[in-house]
C-alpha cells in the first residue's frame, strides 16, 4: 500500500531497497542481512503502528457499524433465499434463486482488487461515502422488484458493490493502526458482519410478516442510512493517500512470486466455494426436515450470533498464540462440523447446535484471514493483496450457491451432497493454508 504517514512525529520513506515484510521477517534484497538486522528491521515496522488511540478504536467502531449494515444483511440472504421460494418467485427452483445471493458474493469479492487500489489513492471516506448512497438504493430498489433479472441487478450486482465499498476500506484503514493487536482489531469490526446477521433474520422475519415485503426492506435501508453516516464520521486512515510513490499497476505481478500469498489465494478459493453454503441453505434445510418456517429463521440467527464469538474470542489469542496457527484449525474444523454434525442433523436441538460450531469457526476464520495477509505483506501492499485476493475468490464464490443447488435438485432434494461440496472444500483449503504456514515456519507447531 502506497501510502505516507500523517503524523507529524513519524514518517514513512519510499520504499527502501529492503522491503520488509511485517510479522514474518521476510525480506527481499539484493545483498544477504544478518538476522540482527532483520530483528530490528522488523521492530522498526512493528513500532510505526499506535495500537490503540481513540482515533484508532473509533475507526474499529465504525467499521464494526459498517460491517453491520452491510455484510451483516449480506450473511442473512437466507432469509430471503426461503422467502422467494415461497413467495415472488415461488416457480423458480432453490438454484436459480441462489444466484442472486451469488451475484451479490461475486460482486462483492470481485471489486476488492479496484477498491483497494482506490482506498490507497483516496483513503476510506470518499469511497465509503459513495459505497452508502449505492447501498442504499439498492436496498430501496430491491423493495419494489417484481422480476428475476431486477433481484439480480438490484439486489444482486448493486447491493454486492455497496457492500464492498463498505467492507474493504475500513477494514483497511484499521490495518494502518494496529500491527501487535491488529487481529483483534479486525475481530472486533468483523463481529459487526456477525451481529448483522444474527438481528437481521430476525428483524426481517418479523417485518415481513407484519408490514409485507416492500417495507419490510425499506425499513432496514432506513436504519443503514443512519449506520452508515456515523460509520462515515468515525473511519479514518493513518496514512494520508497517494502520494508515496509512483503509482504501481493494477496488478502486479510480483504479488503472485510470493509463495504464501499463493498457498493463502488457492486455499481460499477452495474455501470460498463450500464456506457460504450453509449461510444460504440452512433456513430451507430445516423447513425441508420439518422445523416450522419462522423457527427455521433462528438458526440463520444462531448460525450468525456463534460467528460473533469467533470473530471476537480467537483473534484475540490470534495475537499471542499466531494467526496462522489459529486460521489453518478454525477452516478445517468448519469443514469438518458439516461433515460429522450437519449431515446427522434432524431435529431444532441438533441443527442448532451445528449452526453454533460452523458460525464460531467460520467466523473466527473470516475475521483472521486479512491480519494473515498483513501479516505476509508490506504495509504499503495490504490494500492491494487483500483486494487481489478477494477478486480472485469471486469467481469460486459465484458458483457455489447454484452448484449447491443443482446438487439438492440432482439428489432429488437430498441435502447430503450439498454438505458434503461444503465440508470437504473447506478442508481442502484449510490444508493448503497450512502449507503457506509451513513457508513462513517449517515447524508443524510455530507460533506464526
Amino acid at each position: 500500500m502506497h501510502l505516507m504517514n500523517l503524523n507529524a512525529r513519524t514518517t514513512i520513506s519510499p520504499i527502501p531497497t529492503q522491503t520488509t515484510s511485517y510479522g514474518t521477517f521476510a525480506h527481499m534484497s539484493s545483498k544477504p542481512l544478518s538476522s540482527s538486522s532483520i530483528l530490528l528491521d522488523h521492530k522498526e515496522v512493528v513500532e510505526e503502528f499506535p495500537d490503540g488511540g481513540a482515533t484508532a478504536w473509533l475507526t474499529v467502531f465504525g467499521a464494526f457499524l459498517a460491517l453491520f449494515c452491510s455484510f451483516g444483511q449480506l450473511n442473512a440472504f437466507g432469509t430471503f433465499q426461503s422467502w422467494y421460494a415461497s413467495h415472488q418467485l415461488r416457480n423458480l427452483d432453490a438454484s436459480t434463486i441462489s444466484w442472486i445471493g451469488s451475484t451479490q458474493l461475486w460482486v462483492f469479492f470481485f471489486s476488492g482488487g479496484f477498491i483497494g487500489r482506490i482506498f490507497d489513492r483516496c483513503g476510506p471516506r470518499p469511497i465509503m461515502a459513495v459505497g452508502t448512497v449505492i447501498y442504499v438504493t439498492s436496498i430501496m430498489l430491491t423493495s419494489v422488484a417484481h422480476r428475476y433479472y431486477q433481484y439480480i441487478l438490484f439486489q444482486g450486482v448493486l447491493f454486492g458493490l455497496g457492500v464492498g465499498m463498505l467492507f474493504y476500506p475500513p477494514l483497511a484503514a484499521i490495518s494502518t493502526y494496529f500491527a501487535r493487536r491488529r487481529a483483534t482489531a479486525v475481530g472486533i469490526a468483523m463481529a459487526g458482519s456477525g451481529l448483522g446477521g444474527t438481528i437481521y433474520p430476525i428483524a426481517l422475519q418479523y417485518l415481513l410478516k407484519r408490514l409485507g415485503f416492500a417495507w419490510a426492506v425499506r425499513i432496514s435501508g432506513i436504519a443503514c442510512v443512519g449506520l452508515c453516516a456515523v460509520a462515515l464520521a468515525t473511519v479514518t486512515s493513518r496514512f494520508s493517500p497517494g502520494v508515496a510513490r509512483k503509482p504501481s499497476p493494477w496488478f502486479d505481478r510480483e504479488m503472485m512470486k510470493d509463495n504464501r500469498f499463493i498457498f493463502m489465494v488457492i486455499g481460499s478459493c477452495f474455501i470460498a466455494l463450500g464456506l457460504f453454503i450453509p449461510f444460504f441453505y440452512i433456513v430451507s434445510y430445516g423447513t425441508d426436515n420439518g422445523i416450522s418456517t419462522e423457527t427455521s429463521f433462528y438458526v440463520l440467527a444462531v448460525l450468525n450470533a456463534g460467528s460473533v464469538a469467533g470473530r471476537i474470542a480467537l483473534p484475540r489469542m490470534a495475537d499471542s498464540v499466531g494467526r496462522f496457527a489459529l486460521l489453518i484449525p478454525c477452516a478445517f474444523f468448519a469443514g469438518l462440523s458439516s461433515l460429522v454434525f450437519w449431515t446427522f442433523a434432524r431435529s431444532l436441538t441438533s441443527l442448532m447446535i451445528y449452526a453454533a460450531l460452523y458460525g464460531f469457526f467460520s467466523g473466527a476464520f473470516n475475521a483472521l484471514i486479512i491480519p494473515c495477509i498483513a501479516q505476509i505483506s508490506d504495509v504499503r501492499e495490504i490494500g492491494a493483496r487483500i483486494g487481489l485476493l478477494y477478486s480472485i475468490i469471486s469467481f469460486p464464490s459465484l458458483l457455489s450457491g447454484p452448484i449447491a443447488g443443482y446438487l439438492l435438485k440432482y439428489d432429488n432434494g437430498s441435502y447430503v451432497g450439498l454438505i458434503t461440496l461444503n465440508g470437504t472444500t473447506v478442508i481442502i483449503g484449510s490444508l493448503l493454508m497450512l502449507c503457506a504456514k509451513l513457508q513462513i515456519d517449517s515447524r508443524m507447531l510455530a507460533r506464526v
